[in-house]
């Protein structure tokens, strides 16, 4: 697959260079990405610009845009001129198609369900890990206290949400009363809601507020491991069952037609399957699909069990009307925490 997906790109740079001397210069593109990537898309960005000028001869430049995942998406369906997004939520996608921005069929459009790399949930602890926090089980305690985003405005922590819900609802047999009781435990133990995972980050990290931070794995090492943060001894936490996190990409359809950056947006949406960028993405400690890139990073990962929302709850659309939803279970759950 990787192997047809570079010879489809190189065989595009030829078309694509055989019009340089006639344009020199690209129209700009507008990537919208969620809270926590700014660093990630700092170093692949001007990587793809080299690269799209060595084989076009054409000058690009690559805007940025980043926010909680959902609140990207309505703004785009509110007419910000995006050409590409890059969220950490299926369902910020979804939602676009049914405005007519993106082709409902996205998710073919590239490999792996349109995801270039994945990840899941892990837990951020204080120094030495006090509260000796190891598991899912843990966070219910009553003497844990938690930070993470609001899942209203931020796909991380709906992927918390259903990391507990998964979880919960695997350790009950199914049981719906039983797993709402672990989920809403849990959000009664949350000190904050942060409307993104930057914000989260902050209030646990500076502010000094909760036990655990749940975000993104990803995120967790690069908090830990970060000159920020790195005083501060954090310890991190890969619960030995967790929830498998895609990072879907796509194209604006709508807005590339009108601007005339089809070509170039696919192909930095491409680009991000190249093995190099797929090394990349492993220094920022995401789990790639290259299989060379996967076996020469087995160590640094560690082992989890990954449970797929959609195999257990069903489609996303599913999951956003039962728990997202205007009164669904988790507006349920928060009423009935207060």
């Amino acid at each position: 697959m990787f192997k047809k997906l570079l010879l489809a790109t190189a065989l595009g740079a030829t078309v694509f260079g055989s019009g340089a001397a006639l344009a020199q210069k690209s129209p700009p593109l507008l990537n919208a990405s969620y809270d926590i990537a700014r660093e990630l898309f700092a170093a692949i960005n001007p990587k793809f610009v080299a690269y799209w000028k060595q084989q076009t001869g054409e000058t690009l430049v690559i805007d940025q845009s980043f926010a909680g995942s959902s609140r990207q998406a309505q703004d785009i369906i509110q007419g910000k001129k995006v050409d590409t997004v890059t969220f950490n939520q299926v369902s910020d996608v979804d939602i676009l198609t049914k405005h007519n921005l993106v082709a409902k069929d996205w998710a073919s459009k590239f490999p792996n369900n349109a995801s270039p790399y994945y990840s899941t949930i892990a837990f951020l602890v204080r120094k030495g890990n006090p509260k000796n926090i190891k598991t899912w089980d843990d966070l219910v305690r009553d003497d844990v206290k938690l930070v993470f985003p609001n899942p209203k405005t931020s796909g991380n922590a709906r992927y918390s949400y259903l990391g507990a819900w998964l979880y919960a609802n695997e350790k009950f047999g199914g049981d719906d009363a039983k797993t709402r009781a672990f989920v809403g435990k849990l959000l009664h133990n949350v000190e904050n809601f942060p409307t993104g995972g930057r914000g989260a980050t902050v209030a646990f990290a500076q502010n000094g507020q909760g036990d655990a931070l749940l975000t993104f794995e990803s995120e967790v090492v690069n908090i830990a491991n970060s000159d920020e943060f790195k005083a501060g001894g954090y310890e991190i936490v890969v619960p030995p069952v967790s929830v498998l996190a895609e990072f879907p990409v796509a194209v604006v359809d709508k807005v590339v037609d009108a601007k005339g950056t089809r070509k170039q947006a696919r192909a930095f949406l491409q680009f991000q399957y190249t093995k190099d960028i797929q090394e990349l993405l492993t220094t920022f400690n995401y789990r790639v699909h290259h299989p060379d890139v996967v076996k020469a990073t087995a160590k640094q990962f560690p082992e989890v069990r990954l449970i797929n929302p959609n195999k257990v709850l069903g489609s996303w659309d599913d999951i956003t009307t039962k728990h997202f939803a205007a009164n669904g279970v988790l507006d349920q759950l928060l009423a009935a925490k207060r």
